[in-house]
């Protein structure tokens, strides 16, 4: 049985978190992995309030166990959503796409866990300093927004940069990658990308088919000429966007370019304009099971790597 500090902290059986994937984690992904053992997200993206609302209520009627909500913190709805977490003393807050310092008191008020995620070892710091409860060091593998460094690279830096438990994300999709993100240093994985194959998970048919089908060389990262890149499958999108980053048009133009993008390949399963967020691991993943499946197969592959590390120490 794997524990650590994390899985005390939050009161959960397993060191495995579920990604805030926007417009894809909602609350019912969310209580399928909580009920599973380990920490269900629910994904704020650039929803309003009242969305997010609504998927808390959803997840709380789906399981008593303890449950995250993601904040992207470049949202025009950010702060609606920092005060709703508050009101709704929701057990923990994972944030991306910035630094959520200025909400720190009134989530703490709330008996909030807080969590950022984190891709460079200065915002590590800052985020000890600020008073986050753990880290997830999440390496430039992972599909969405993603940093510079690797996973390998990042994770051991943010280890040594602070004193906080550490959640390793970012090319983790099997029972491998977590004895791996263990013996790197950190005490929990996060996983998105594996929980898109999951039954609960409420994406369009093409989406979870071209994740089943990917390749190794599977994803393309689009937006540095914008200052925010973005890991995705290869499409007829991801194609055309990457060809006007290196064209004319105006940083305008681009940025709408991507507007909607993500929703009309999780909604509507468009296959030539949607964007199909995904990290570079998605060639393990090869099967539709449910969220208990993929956590309790994860840990039960972990286990024995781990327990059985000790072999090449002669």
């Amino acid at each position: 049985m794997i524990k650590s500090a994390v899985t005390e902290m939050l009161g959960i059986e397993w060191p495995v978190f579920q990604g805030g994937m926007a417009w894809i984690a909602d609350g019912r992904l969310a209580a399928a992995v909580s009920n599973a053992g380990g920490l269900g997200i629910i994904a704020a993206g650039n929803a309003p309030a009242d969305y997010v609302q609504k998927q808390i209520e959803t997840a709380r009627s789906l399981t008593e166990k303890p449950f995250g909500v993601n904040i992207m913190l470049m949202s025009p709805y950010a702060d609606d959503i920092a005060a709703l977490v508050a009101r709704e003393h929701v057990r923990v807050v994972t944030t991306g796409a910035g630094n959520p310092g200025k909400y720190m008191k009134m989530w703490k008020d709330a008996g909030i866990i807080v969590i950022p995620v984190v891709a460079s070892t200065a915002m590590a710091k800052l985020m000890t300093r600020a008073g986050a409860d753990a880290l997830i060091a999440e390496g430039g593998e992972s599909g969405g927004h993603i940093g510079e460094l690797t996973t390998m690279v990042l994770v051991p830096q943010i280890v040594d940069a602070t004193s906080l438990p550490v959640i390793a994300a970012g090319g983790i999709a099997d029972g491998r990658g977590v004895a791996a993100a263990f013996m790197l240093g950190a005490q929990a994985v996060q996983m998105g990308t594996r929980f898109l194959s999951a039954k609960e998970c409420t994406i369009s048919d093409a989406y979870r088919e071209k994740v089943l089908k990917a390749g190794d060389l599977c994803t393309v990262v689009t937006g540095r000429r914008l200052g925010h890149p973005v890991r995705s499958l290869k499409t007829p999108f991801a194609r055309n966007y990457a060809k006007a980053e290196y064209s004319d048009i105006s940083d305008e133009e681009l940025e709408a370019m991507g507007t909607g993008a993500l929703r009309k390949a999780v909604v509507d399963g468009d296959v030539e304009h949607g964007c199909f967020l995904a990290g570079q691991i998605a060639t393990v993943v090869n099967k539709v099971e449910s969220a208990e499946e993929i956590v309790h197969s994860v840990i039960e592959e972990a286990e024995p790597l781990l327990k059985g590390a000790a072999k090449w120490v002669k």
